[in-house]
């Protein structure tokens, strides 16, 4: 059996608009679908609002990969479930395999704590599209499908926790690949401040450094804002970088600002941070393409 075959889940209920958002597909059409073919029946609650089980979640997300991939739903309406999901393994292989498709096989990945789904879908992408492209175009929505998950209380934090692990990895994984870099290289100091956790965009930003030859300096995660001046005395760093994934108060940002906007060395930082009144040397970063154009000119400077 295919790695990509559902297996059973506890008994879970979805409202239309979480089915919605979790599959692409309008509530609208879900209506329809309702009253013109016989595959999509969903309960009802005694005030007559609609739910979706497990099974009809799972059934919609492989119908989604299917209407993406030019199938009409009068054609799908008379597959049976076995037909279904062969056909969607069989597009899964195809080297045409959508970045949409595979964000909505993600959520089931960490619905079902699969790793080797997880694994097989990460690296097609990372094969055919570089680490890179991936990340930027599988991974980061659907972290947003994740986070949607757990606000609707349909995932537990630990399952969150299990995919940006296995995230995590590959693209340490990755990192670990990398040739040692030049000893003349320009340095980056790199962290995440204080109650900053969420890693895994610094550790891209990780990648894409040392990709083009700077010397990285990691600190990781929670890191007292004070310590970069201690670290920057040792290795006189070119460039700080850092990452704020949650609001900030005006007290920590004048602070922060107060640290390290002395400096002459140019901080990079991205994320939920306003630099309309910040220091001269500070600079938003919108994106990882941004990043690496701006690096690209720091390394060539």
């Amino acid at each position: 059996m295919s790695i990509f075959a559902v297996n059973n889940l506890n008994m879970n209920t979805f409202s239309m608009s979480q089915v919605e958002v979790l599959t692409g597909i309008k509530s609208h059409t879900l209506r329809m679908w309702e009253r013109r073919y016989s595959f999509l029946k969903p309960q009802r609650t005694q005030t007559n609002i609609r739910y979706y089980s497990d099974a009809e979640l799972r059934r919609l997300i492989n119908i989604s990969i299917l209407i993406n991939n030019g199938y009409k739903i009068s054609k799908i309406d008379k597959l049976s479930e076995h037909e279904l999901h062969t056909i969607v393994i069989e597009l899964n292989s195809h080297s045409s395999s959508k970045f949409d498709d595979d964000i909505n096989r993600l959520s089931l990945c960490m619905i079902e704590m699969n790793e080797d789904s997880f694994s097989a879908i990460f690296q097609r992408h990372v094969n055919r599209h570089g680490l890179l492209s991936t990340v930027m175009n599988l991974i980061y929505p659907f972290l947003g499908h994740a986070g949607i998950l757990w606000i609707a209380n349909k995932t537990i934090p630990a399952q969150e926790h299990f995919m940006s692990n296995l995230i995590r990895q590959k693209i340490v994984s990755a990192i670990d690949m990398i040739p040692l870099v030049k000893i003349d290289a320009k340095n980056i100091i790199m962290f995440l401040p204080e109650n900053e956790s969420h890693e895994i965009a610094l550790l891209l930003a990780n990648y894409i450094a040392k990709d083009l030859g700077f010397k990285v300096m990691y600190l990781g995660q929670n890191v007292p804002v004070e310590n970069i001046v201690d670290v920057n005395k040792i290795v006189k760093a070119d460039l700080f970088l850092t990452m704020f994934m949650t609001p900030i108060g005006n007290k920590f940002k004048s602070s922060f600002e107060g640290v390290l906007g002395n400096f002459d060395t140019p901080l990079f930082v991205a994320g939920m941070y306003d630099v309309s009144e910040s220091p001269d040397n500070f600079k938003h970063i919108a994106t990882p393409e941004i990043l690496f154009e701006e690096l690209k000119k720091l390394r060539d400077s």
